[in-house]
């Protein structure tokens, strides 16, 4: 007799993620993207196919069980998703709105090699949207360990660092130098990508632990290593970030209306312009705006001039569209919502008026030759093509470095040409014993989980350390030689 044939899967197609019309978003600070109804969830999950050999999990920083918590969604089981998902995760709300899921967790889906693949951002999103609605519940935590831990930055890789390190039962502190905890999450990405609430309850989970956060405490100022040291504080974790904005150093960049990219969303985010017109805003934007850079960064200050009123935003960038660093999405917003695109553009030389402020920038047309050390194609000015640009806002988007001040009376701590500090990539030691560090200060500015999974190796190797496993330290050198 002939075996019954399989019934054919359904095909269901991506669902799309409802968002606010580009010509309304593009005058507010209200979140573009407005998250799955519970019947998209439901459609969405249901096209996992729950594969034995999950690539997703390998393809997440922080090891999430993907198909766990995709199963509870079809299984109807929100709380066990939820479950299932801070598991690993800390920051999962986070995560779904701003990882570059694209290229990790959804890269290695088995539905995108013929057609696309889960939406697995989407989902996570959607849990912990739920989740926080409910109301967190404190994990389960192990015993007591009576030892200190201080971590410095309440970034993303500090709070995975420290909430890790709480659940394992370490009491931990938080050192932050501004006056609001979330480090990146709060001062560097605009309220319509991650609204400041959501990360608000992101650190009152971490706080929730037992984590104490200290803010307007600059370490390398405030106090030094030696003396967290001095205090008692057994192990510290450096997850500062890369907070110091870099330049072209052309002619010009001291007029006013020149902002790092940095300075410029801090003002919006910290300083409260996202409420503009009815907040005093402190940005100060022109009527045309000239955003020097092609990664995300570049994207969020060119939206964010938009709904600050500016009537042309142009992003200057010296390569072409396929060499962009930004996500295809926060590229595709932007042009949506009429940001203008000038590639294979290099400025040369900043213009100002008599009384010090930005009247135009000088640029040069460029055309691509071999690849470089990145991996793009290296950009080669074409001789007599310079050309004046009218701008009155000029905002660098070129990178950050870690700042040197946390570095103050830090021996033993070594770092690259670059300002970064050495550090094993697999636990996070550095060159000195018990400091271990994580996140952009280690790699250059990098991404929100990135930074996050090396919180959490650097909380396991930490972890191993103060239960004594660890008994000779190997520097971080030794270590990558090993």
């Amino acid at each position: 007799m002939a075996e019954a044939k399989k019934p054919k899967r359904e095909k269901i197609p991506r669902q799309e993620m409802p968002r606010q019309a580009p010509e309304v978003r593009r005058r507010n600070f209200n979140e573009v993207a407005l998250g799955y109804t519970p019947e998209l969830m439901a459609l969405e999950a249901k096209r996992c196919l729950q594969c034995k050999k999950p690539k997703c999990i390998e393809g997440c920083p922080v090891r999430v069980d993907i198909p766990a918590f995709i199963l509870k969604l079809q299984e109807g089981d929100l709380a066990g998703a939820a479950v299932a998902l801070y598991a690993d995760n800390n920051l999962p709300a986070i995560c779904g709105r701003v990882c570059p899921q694209e290229t990790q967790c959804e890269a290695v889906c088995v539905l995108g090699k013929k057609g696309e693949p889960v939406a697995i951002g989407r989902l996570e999103r959607y849990v912990a949207d739920w989740r926080i609605s409910q109301g967190t519940e404190v994990p389960e935590m192990a015993p007591p360990s009576g030892k200190r831990v201080a971590v410095v930055g309440s970034g993303p890789a500090g709070l995975t660092c420290a909430a890790d390190l709480a659940r394992y039962g370490h009491q931990v502190t938080i050192f932050e130098a501004l006056h609001a905890p979330g480090g990146v999450l709060i001062y560097g990405i605009p309220e319509f990508r991650l609204p400041k609430a959501i990360v608000h309850t992101e650190v009152e989970y971490v706080k929730s632990l037992g984590v104490e956060l200290i803010l307007n405490c600059v370490i390398g100022k405030t106090l030094t290593i030696d003396d967290l040291f001095d205090d008692g504080y057994e192990a510290v974790f450096l997850g500062t970030g890369a907070g110091l904005p870099m330049f072209m150093n052309i002619p010009g960049e001291n007029y006013n209306g020149v902002y790092s990219a940095n300075e410029f969303l801090t003002r919006v985010n910290l300083m409260k312009g996202y409420l503009f017109p009815e907040w005093d805003t402190p940005v100060r934007i022109g009527r045309r705006v000239a955003v020097v850079g092609g990664g995300n960064v570049a994207m969020d200050a060119a939206r964010c001039s938009m709904r600050l009123g500016a009537d042309e935003v142009i992003i200057v960038y010296r390569r072409s569209r396929v060499e962009m660093p930004a996500r295809a999405e926060e590229v595709e917003n932007a042009e949506e919502e009429g940001v203008v695109f000038n590639l294979l553009t290099n400025p040369v030389e900043i213009y100002g008026d008599d009384n010090g402020w930005v009247r135009g920038m000088k640029c040069i047309r460029m055309e691509l030759g071999e690849p470089d050390a990145s991996g793009r194609r290296r950009p080669i000015p074409i001789e007599g093509s310079e050309f004046d640009m009218d701008v009155d806002t000029v905002i660098m988007a070129l990178g950050t470095r870690p700042n040197p001040m946390v570095f103050t009376d830090a021996g033993g701590l070594e770092r690259t040409r670059w300002g970064t500090v050495v550090a094993d990539e697999t636990t996070g030691r550095t060159t000195r014993e018990r400091v271990w560090a994580g996140g952009d200060i280690v790699t250059g500015a990098a991404t929100v989980i990135s930074a996050m999974g090396a919180g959490k190796r650097a909380a396991a190797d930490i972890d191993r350390y103060l239960r004594g496993e660890i008994t000779t330290w190997m520097p971080a050198e030794e270590a990558q030689k090993a």
